[in-house]
């Protein structure tokens, strides 16, 4: 078995959340303003009212500012996969690139094609054309986060594939399975939710800093009320989806879920930590004894049983913690990950043999070979690890990302509510505290974001595929201090294109609407 070079690892995994990281502060701003800018010239289609002809254009020009830059970011991030990630490209290609392929083939030819029509197409086409190609580029945006979203909706949960061990790749079985995964819709609509709330509360933001200066006023007050109500609605059903996302979490990646809610003892009727302070004493042990020695939570907020009827539909249900799943909980029939390492050592070796007897032609010692690994293959990612510790994500970072996110987004539902009610009521002129606390409530949102993101993927850490190939597994052959390198140059670049980014828009924001429409 070929050590892995932990350095060339780390580098390679902070490079990559460094890309993702700073495209996803791209992404959101486009999949949520792409619907409030269809929306506005929706209204000004039906209406013929030259001021939502306004809304419409100064929202676009944001729009486009921030769609142009997160592509560039987008394009890099792609192109990791293969010069950090070659031996996870390898043994996934056939599947992971398939819904990249359709991405690039159906959503960004259509975001490109009209696109261009969107933004040039005023006084040249009818309107009903440019309100088509407007909706179009909003609906291409969200089918390319469609796309790669399966896939990565299927490293959390590898589905509709099968192991051919003579290419030692996996191999699609049913794309179907791969794009209707409970795991990859509930992550799908869960994420542009997250993007719609971030965009409703850029323009929220910026109206109330306009309101704030007294500068077009009615221009503001009806690009936050569209905003308001299109992410209280997006908000909302964030909850609903999130309620989703937490029960798929709980039947496939039950260590993540044991991270989120920071549970290293399972039970019966499990509460769901609201808020809570962890116990840094707490230890990750066999010991029965020891497990119970100290409480997960210095201080904690509950609600009772609620953990169990979120991810089970059951209150009385047992969810198991941290360490049943590490060592093992015989009355629960939860296996052990020493006992899965012991497979997933069989299966490796049994991968091996099989080459070697097919070398030889041995076709019956062959055969035998292969219903080895077949048999073992679900524990495969299992036989790289050197101790059943390997399996637990970082246990603080997952758990307070979880739980500000969820937090945050509770937040955003109260504080648009009460932004719609104060332009209904017509007072959100002299709320000028609320309109203060909106300016900073943009970034929030990203946070917000972000957190989820961090909870997805540092959360089921050490997988790169879920119980197939562990990260430190899924590199490229190259040097570390080629990675250090490309590390910092991306750094600069994608600090400098923020930078650009952020000066554009202020620029923009300072100049305002232009007049009349035009």
């Amino acid at each position: 078995m070929t050590e892995a070079d932990i350095s060339l690892v780390d580098w390679s995994r902070a490079q990559f959340a460094l890309t993702a990281m700073y495209h996803w502060i791209f992404v959101p701003l486009t999949l949520g303003l792409a619907f409030i800018v269809a929306i506005m010239e929706t209204i000004y289609v039906r209406t013929g009212n030259e001021e939502w002809k306004r809304l419409t254009k100064f929202w676009m020009t944001l729009f486009g500012i921030n769609f142009a830059i997160g592509v560039a970011t987008g394009i890099i991030l792609e192109f990791e996969f293969g010069t950090n990630w070659s031996n996870y490209s390898w043994l996934v290609g056939d599947i992971f690139g398939a819904p990249l392929a359709v991405e690039g083939i159906m959503a960004f030819f259509l975001e490109s094609t009209f696109i261009a029509v969107m933004f040039f197409g005023w006084n040249k086409v009818s309107k009903k054309f440019h309100l088509v190609s407007t909706w179009l580029v909003a609906i291409g945006s969200n089918l390319s986060a469609l796309w790669i979203l399966v896939a990565n909706g299927w490293m959390q949960s590898p589905v509709g594939m099968r192991f051919n061990p003579d290419t030692a790749r996996s191999e699609m079985e049913n794309f179907w399975d791969v794009l209707f995964s409970p795991v990859a819709i509930n992550k799908f609509l869960h994420t542009i939710s997250s993007g719609y709330v971030v965009g409703s509360l850029f323009v929220v933001g910026i109206s109330a800093w306009y309101i704030l200066k007294g500068r077009h006023i009615l221009f503001a007050k009806r690009s936050m009320i569209i905003a308001a109500i299109f992410g209280l609605i997006s908000s909302i059903f964030i909850a609903l989806t999130g309620d989703g996302s937490a029960y798929q979490v709980g039947k496939v990646q039950p260590m993540k879920l044991a991270a989120m809610e920071g549970l290293y003892e399972g039970e019966e009727g499990t509460d769901l930590v609201v808020f809570g302070i962890m116990n840094g004493g707490k230890q990750i042990t066999p010991d029965k004894e020891k497990q119970k020695e100290n409480d997960d939570y210095l201080f904690a907020i509950k609600i009772p049983k609620m953990l169990s009827l979120l991810t089970a539909r059951d209150a009385n249900a047992f969810v198991p913690g941290i360490n049943d799943l590490l060592y093992g909980n015989e009355e629960y029939g939860i296996e052990s990950t020493e006992s899965k390492m012991a497979k997933g050592k069989i299966a490796i070796k049994a991968l091996y043999d099989y080459k070697e007897a097919k070398k030889n032609g041995d076709l019956v010692a062959a055969e035998d070979y292969r219903k080895t690994l077949e048999e073992n293959y679900s524990y495969f990612g299992y036989g790289f690890f050197e101790t059943p510790e390997e399996a637990v994500p970082p246990i603080n970072l997952t758990f307070y990302s979880f739980h500000i996110m969820v937090g945050l987004g509770f937040f955003f539902i109260g504080f648009l509510m009460l932004i719609i009610w104060l332009n209904l009521k017509n007072k959100i002129e002299k709320q000028k505290l609320i309109l203060r606390l909106a300016v900073p409530t943009i970034f929030l949102g990203y946070l917000a974001s972000m957190l989820g993101w961090i909870v997805a993927e540092v959360g089921r850490q050490p997988w790169a595929i879920q119980d197939i190939l562990p990260v430190k597994m899924a590199t490229s052959h190259i040097s570390t201090s080629s990675v250090q390198i490309t590390f910092w140059l991306f750094a600069a670049l994608f600090t400098v294109l923020l930078i650009a980014e952020v000066s554009i828009m202020l620029r923009q924001i300072k100049i305002g609407p232009k007049e009349g429409g035009q």
